[in-house]
């Protein structure tokens, strides 16, 4: 006997391939799409079950989403948050500093997001700016890129001694995927917003983007803040596994009865170390 939820799945699956057998669509196309469905809707009921123990544990959790544009941090983050209870939750994605702000001790700002007690926070990008986008696009002097990178590894280190948990995610594209994925968002009328002159210099300082982010990997991977590298030519993928490894990072409470792994793909989540491969490069 199936459950009332399990026999909706079973009929919109014999739906939609009775359809893509009418139209004459590839069914390969149809029955990934409906497993990635029934994964993501698994592994959203994970993370309920996630943020209520942590809620109950008083934990203090930040979720760090970095990457090149069109890499697809936004749309994982939406799929991250779209069941969680927003009174333990918040999504965190910083305009450009004001005025004040520009004279203030640049992690100030970022200090006034962290987690609460019990609360996970979302970084749609984060500190790490000055790391990568402000060197390339001159929004930031070298001696202020200097000051950065070396105390972000000391800040990063009271955090974790004063018990907050960094995950840290790299969301890696190829060149020729970001450029495919820009020239979608300019031809669809929804999502032309998201281009901006900075998605356009992107291709063109590639490489300028690259010697910087390595040069953040190697002086902020560190053993209690780590970066984690996830491979996102294929988006759903990307989501599907960043969410397995920020729920394998945890022992909560009915990780057991979950119904799907929650362990990641290796060959889609790496940790950082010298020579992995990476698609970015």
């Amino acid at each position: 006997m199936f459950t009332v939820e399990e026999l909706s799945s079973v009929q919109k699956r014999k739906q939609l391939i009775d359809l893509a057998h009418q139209k004459n669509i590839d069914i390969n196309k149809i029955l990934a799409k409906i497993r990635y469905e029934e994964e993501l809707r698994f592994l959203q009921a994970e993370l309920v079950n996630l943020q209520n123990w942590i809620a109950k544990k008083k934990l203090r959790v930040a979720v760090i989403f970095e990457g090149r544009d069109a890499a697809g941090k936004g749309g994982s983050i939406k799929r991250f948050t779209e069941h969680l209870n927003p009174r333990s939750m918040r999504i965190v994605a910083l305009t450009k500093p004001t005025e004040i702000e520009k004279g203030q001790w640049y992690f100030r700002r970022y200090i006034k997001e962290l987690p609460n007690p019990g609360e996970i926070v979302f970084f749609d990008r984060s500190w790490y700016n000055r790391a990568v986008v402000e060197p390339v696009m001159g929004f930031c002097n070298n001696k202020q890129y200097k000051k950065f990178m070396v105390q972000v590894p000391e800040f990063e280190h009271m955090l974790y001694e004063d018990g907050i948990i960094v995950i840290k995610f790299w969301f890696s594209i190829s060149k020729e995927e970001q450029k495919k994925r820009f020239d979608a968002r300019l031809k669809n009328p929804l999502k032309v917003w998201k281009f901006s002159p900075v998605d356009m210099e992107g291709q063109k300082l590639w490489n300028k983007y690259s010697h910087y982010k390595e040069q953040m990997f190697s002086k902020t991977h560190t053993t209690f803040s780590p970066w984690v590298i996830v491979k996102t030519n294929n988006k759903k993928t990307a989501r599907l596994e960043s969410m397995r490894y920020v729920l394998s990072q945890f022992d909560y409470m009915g990780r057991s009865k979950a119904k799907t792994t929650i362990l990641p793909d290796p060959n889609v989540i790496l940790r950082y170390y010298r020579f992995v491969e990476q698609i970015d490069i």
